[in-house]
């Protein structure tokens, strides 16, 4: 195996680092400074679907970062809710959030991962991952008590949710990869990797 290139990830999301730091894998943080909602509304203008969003928002964060790292690896990713063709995001604030998940009561929504990876500003690989999750009929007073506990914290989901914690008692049913549900697809990123020898297989 080679010398391993410069890996860096394109997001400021501590679950994202907490999951590369836990496979083992050695990076550094480069924080992308785009306009998402700007990006994300033109990309809907044009009619773009949730998975076209979601990998677009991937590729541009990683190629932003890749043009100031030349011959470096870098992992951009995104993830957006898809319920029913609408596009979900972080609400900004309780009132938002309670509204989304009232919207997500008792429904099937998909939660859409995208990671690209992108060397000197083209990208050499991506994937979309998909997970579909059922939200259970739960009370509104479950509702209250839960965004009282939990916000701001759920603030940094799409959704307003984080199954990795309490999150995970307003479902009833989870259908998909772990990882990809918190916002990585972990294990397509690692085989690729190692196939490439990036890292030891």
């Amino acid at each position: 195996m080679t010398d391993p290139k410069p890996l860096f990830l394109a997001s400021g999301s501590e679950i994202r680092a907490t999951l590369l730091r836990n496979a083992g894998l050695r990076f550094d943080i480069a924080r992308p400074r785009v306009d998402e909602d700007a990006i994300r509304a033109s990309l809907q203008a044009e009619d773009a679907g949730p998975r076209d969003i979601a990998d677009a928002l991937a590729e541009f964060k990683a190629a932003k970062v890749s043009d100031k790292h030349p011959g470096a690896l870098v992992i951009g990713c995104d993830q957006v809710l898809d319920l029913d063709g609408a596009v979900l995001t972080k609400p900004e604030s309780p009132a938002a959030a309670r509204q989304q998940l009232m919207d997500l009561r008792g429904k099937t929504h998909r939660l859409l991962s995208a990671a690209v990876v992108c060397e000197n500003g083209r990208p050499l690989w991506r994937h979309v991952g998909t997970a579909r999750l059922t939200m259970r009929d739960f009370s509104e007073d479950y509702l209250d008590a839960y965004l009282t506990r939990n916000w701001p914290e759920v603030g940094n989901s799409v959704g307003a949710y984080m199954l990795e914690a309490e999150g995970v008692r307003l479902f009833s049913r989870i259908e998909g990869d772990y990882f990809t549900i918190l916002g990585l697809p972990l294990i397509e990123l690692l085989t690729w990797l190692g196939i490439r020898g990036d890292i030891a297989a």
